[in-house]
Formats: structure tokens, C-alpha cells, sequence
């Protein structure tokens, strides 16, 4: 349990810090606005993730890898009763939680309640690695509990918890990051995975734009349900990203933990 913290840890500072490098010499937007604001607001978001969790295991002390331990000592959930071989168990796993957070990112963006927590991460006005790390506290800790349910009904391996965590996470700074990709590099990743590109749709302040592209890891349920976008009405380059009612206030710390409360958008 404390390995697994220390390699979840190490994975995403070190693939943080390596994304970061590359936005900063291969940028696919110019950024007009200071990364210091903005930055700042979203690592103390994080802070407040971090805490929210902490808080959280004081309820249930068994998070996802946690419980995937318990589900396998006690034997209860899906593949403890069937005998798959350790590498089919781990991709069926990272299939269904994969789909599950997909279906979870749709209806955040159909269900007042969710999106009004779930518009703070689409609040930030530029998109990059630090966007991957600006969630409301609230939202992390029902994204946890889903993957706890889900952990426990599906009797997951704690391998394929771990590994699938290390996937979301780094899939999230990779498809969140400002690097400029090739175009046509970029056609063949998106069969498989989410590229820059592909999820930057996604923040458009355009609201049809931004209820396109909801996987966070893998492209399959965008292109199978019919949600996938190609590409923007404007290009990369000059396409709004945020808000389309909003100001510099998402720079705010304050403004931006208040934002669930908050009547307009």
C-alpha cells in the first residue's frame, strides 16, 4: 500500500515535469497570460484534492488499490469467482473502469448538479499540464467512491487498480499538455488513445464542442457512442478555451472552490 502511493507518486512528478518541458519548447498554443496565476491556483486545487482524500480514508480507509486488497481477501466481486489468466483480467479491468470514468465525464456534463461542480476544471482559460490537476475537491472524492464501487463489485486485481490509476493519470497530463504534435502522428494515436487535440475540443467554450471527446485514456467509446470530434469550428490555435461567460476570475483560488455554488454558467 505505501509502494503503491511512492510509484503513483514518483510516475506522475516525473511525467509532469517531463510534459512541462516539452510544452515550453514545443508549444501547440501561445500562451498570452502568466503560467504564475494560474499555476498557483491549480497546484492549490490539488492541495485541496490531496486533503479532500485524506479525509476521505478517514470514512473508508480502503481507497482503490486498498480496496482491491480487501475484495481479494474477503473473495468477493467478479474475477475472484471466474479464473482469468493475470494479463486478461488486467485489460478487461482497464476496459471497464476505463469505460465507467467515460460514462462518469458524460454525465457530468448532462446533470446540473455534476456540471456545476465539474465546470471548474472547464473554467481554466488556457489549457495545459496544470489543467489535468484542476478538479473540485468534490468531484474527486465521487469519482473515488465510484472507483471504489467499482473495485469491489468487479473483485479487480490490485495489479490492474494500480496500473489503470498510473494510466488515468498519465493519460490526463499527456491529453491536457500544450505540445504541438504532428498532424499526422496524431490520426494514428487517436485510434487509440486521447491525444492534445482531441481532448482541446473538448475545453472549447463552445458548448457543443465541449459536449464532444469525453474520454480521458482511451478514444474507442467516443468513436463507438458517437461523441468523437475531429476537429474544431476555429483551429487550435484561435479557439476559445474555458467559459463562454467567464472573465480572469478562474485565476482565483477562492473563486474557483465557490464556483459549485454559484448560480450562473
Amino acid at each position: 500500500m505505501e509502494q503503491e502511493g511512492i510509484i503513483r507518486l514518483s510516475i506522475f512528478f516525473g511525467l509532469f515535469i517531463v510534459f512541462a518541458a516539452i510544452e515550453y519548447f514545443f508549444p501547440r498554443r501561445v500562451v498570452a497570460k502568466s503560467k504564475a496565476r494560474r499555476w498557483l491556483t491549480n497546484w492549490s486545487v490539488s492541495v485541496f484534492n490531496v486533503l479532500t482524500l485524506r479525509l476521505f480514508s478517514l470514512a473508508l480507509p480502503l481507497l482503490a488499490i486498498g480496496a482491491a486488497f480487501d475484495a481479494q481477501n474477503l473473495g468477493i466481486g467478479l474475477f475472484n469467482q471466474i479464473g482469468f489468466s493475470v494479463w486478461i483480467e488486467i485489460i478487461m479491468v482497464i476496459l471497464i473502469l476505463d469505460f465507467c470514468i467515460w460514462l462518469q465525464h458524460l454525465l457530468t456534463h448532462k446533470i446540473e448538479f455534476l456540471w456545476r461542480i465539474h465546470r471548474v476544471h472547464h473554467s481554466d482559460t488556457e489549457m495545459d499540464i496544470s489543467t489535468a490537476i484542476r478538479f473540485h475537491p468534490i468531484e474527486i472524492a465521487l469519482s473515488m467512491a465510484l472507483k471504489i464501487g467499482l473495485v469491489y463489485i468487479l473483485g479487480a486485481d490490485p495489479l490492474s487498480v494500480l496500473i489503470f490509476e498510473i494510466l488515468l493519470n498519465g493519460s490526463s497530463i499527456f491529453n491536457h499538455a500544450n505540445i504541438n504534435i504532428p498532424n499526422r502522428f496524431d490520426k494514428i494515436l487517436r485510434f487509440l488513445i486521447v491525444t492534445p487535440d482531441m481532448h482541446r475540443i473538448h475545453h472549447s467554450s463552445d458548448r457543443i464542442e465541449h459536449d464532444t471527446n469525453f474520454g480521458f485514456a482511451l478514444s474507442i467509446w467516443d468513436h463507438m457512442f458517437r461523441t468523437y470530434k475531429l476537429r474544431p469550428e476555429r483551429n487550435h490555435k484561435e479557439m476559445e478555451i474555458g467559459l463562454n461567460w467567464q472573465d480572469e476570475k478562474p485565476e482565483k483560488l477562492g473563486w474557483s472552490l465557490s464556483l459549485p455554488f454559484k448560480k450562473n454558467g
